[in-house]
């Protein structure tokens, strides 16, 4: 059993626990993208009452802001869906709705954020759209951190998998079964999956 180990501020705290489960999950993130992992924790410790947004929404709610306010909704729809997706897994299932939903709409609302923004944090947006499932491979491990968290079920982790690639869930199958799953996603010419389509 691993020591808890108390930190003198909660960032600290919050950079610990997500630098264990980038070494648990065998996802290293860029240090912008960590750092901005660690602040969206922070801010949202104190608010239980996020599980209750629909997130498809706000998303279409900011389209009718005006640029300033839409960057903003757009980012808190893009923070959503990363803790949906990544902390909260099975309000998916709750919702009716695939992991990949949360996936798909919080990399598309990063990705614009990023077309809004002309400083350097537009860099940041990019790198967080491109980053996001390997952001959620994290969460999702540390959801799993010294057994406190229910894992994804084998079902759910296959969907996951092959909808996002994600190196999670592939670790779960591998973990509840035998079975060498099979992927039958679109790949282009390198091999690589085919990222979900960002406009």
């Amino acid at each position: 059993m691993s020591k808890l180990v108390v930190q003198p501020t909660s960032t600290a705290q919050w950079h610990d626990l997500v630098s264990e489960a980038e070494a648990a999950s065998g996802c290293l993130l860029d240090q912008d993208i960590e750092s901005y992992l660690v602040f969206l924790l922070m801010r949202f410790t104190n608010r239980p009452h996020m599980v209750s947004r629909v997130l498809g929404l706000d998303y279409l709610r900011a389209g009718s802001a005006g640029k300033h306010l839409n960057q903003e909704k757009l980012r808190d729809v893009g923070d959503h869906c990363l803790l949906f997706s990544g902390l909260f897994p099975h309000h998916a299932e709750k919702r009716l709705v695939k992991i990949s939903y949360f996936v798909d709409l919080g990399r598309v609302a990063y990705h614009q954020v990023a077309e809004l923004t002309s400083n350097l944090m537009g860099e940041t947006y990019a790198g967080l759209s491109r980053e996001f499932v390997s952001m959620m491979d994290v969460l999702q491990t540390m959801r799993t951190l010294r057994g406190k968290g229910k894992p994804l079920g084998p079902l759910h982790a296959f969907e996951l998998w092959q909808d996002t690639g994600s190196r999670h869930a592939l670790k779960t199958i591998k973990a509840a079964t035998d079975a060498c799953p099979v992927d039958t996603t679109r790949r282009n010419a390198s091999g690589k999956k085919k990222p979900p389509e960002l406009h």
